[in-house]
């Protein structure tokens, strides 16, 4: 039976980015061997919860769109976009889904942003550092990124490209606090803004990455491996035994 990861469409408003970034998510699973089950944002939580009940993991998608800073008790900084309501609702359901049940998720971007703001922490609204941090869709390594020594992404590198690792970057916000059991895995050490943050447990595979994986694919080991890891964590997933009162 196919690995199933459900994967919500990246916004609720614009088709055409919809259409444009989504089809790379789908085919980034299905070539690490999953089958991805996209989640409309104009269902309903009762049909969303019937769509997260068939599947093995939970993939978050970047988007154009920001988090509302209020989520994190901030006011909205002139630099911050939009925020999109249904795309939030739909990372918080399958976030709580997937921690209920400690299905493995991945998150990119944006999804990863959500993710940590879910988990309580914070966001910079926008990047003022001079690493160009949103150098185009088409940049395969627009700045180098340092992995934690012990961290789980550590291990997900790929030997042959540890003594290299650069990264594509399409966002211009980022993580400033971790939300709660969230490590830091990666940072980009020019600047240290935070690449990557992980869940601090051995035993529930939660890795969100501010870069995009998706889009290289084809070019990169690292990026090819991440998938991998993540269809492999969500192929090994059982639901946890129920205990019994009394």
């Amino acid at each position: 039976m196919a690995v199933r990861i459900a994967i919500p469409e990246p916004t609720s408003s614009d088709a055409e980015y919809n259409q444009r970034a989504l089809p790379q998510y789908v085919e980034a699973l299905k070539a690490a061997g999953a089958e991805a089950v996209v989640v409309p944002l104009s269902e309903t939580q009762e049909r969303v919860a019937k769509l997260l009940a068939g599947v093995q993991g939970v993939l978050l998608p970047g988007s154009k769109f920001d988090v509302d800073p209020q989520r994190y008790g901030e006011a909205r900084e002139p630099e911050c976009a939009e925020d999109d309501p249904a795309r939030t609702a739909a990372d918080e359901l399958m976030l709580q889904d997937a921690f209920n049940l400690r299905k493995p998720i991945l998150a990119i971007c944006h999804g990863t942003q959500n993710l940590n703001v879910w988990r309580g922490g914070a966001l910079v609204q926008d990047l003022k550092t001079a690493v160009n941090h949103r150098p185009g869709r088409e940049v395969v390594k627009a700045h180098p990124v340092e992995i934690a020594a012990g961290s789980r992404l550590n291990g997900i590198l790929p030997a042959s490209e540890a003594s290299d690792v650069a990264v594509n970057s399409s966002h211009h916000q980022a993580v400033r606090a971790p939300g709660d059991n969230l490590r830091v895995s990666a940072v980009s050490p020019d600047d240290g803004v935070i690449e990557a943050v992980e869940l601090d447990a051995a035993d529930h595979f939660v890795v969100g990455v501010q870069w995009h994986p998706e889009r290289t694919y084809a070019q990169s080991g690292f990026s090819r491996a991440i998938f991998s890891a993540f269809v492999r964590a969500a192929a090994e997933w059982e639901p946890p035994e129920i205990e019994n009162g009394g």
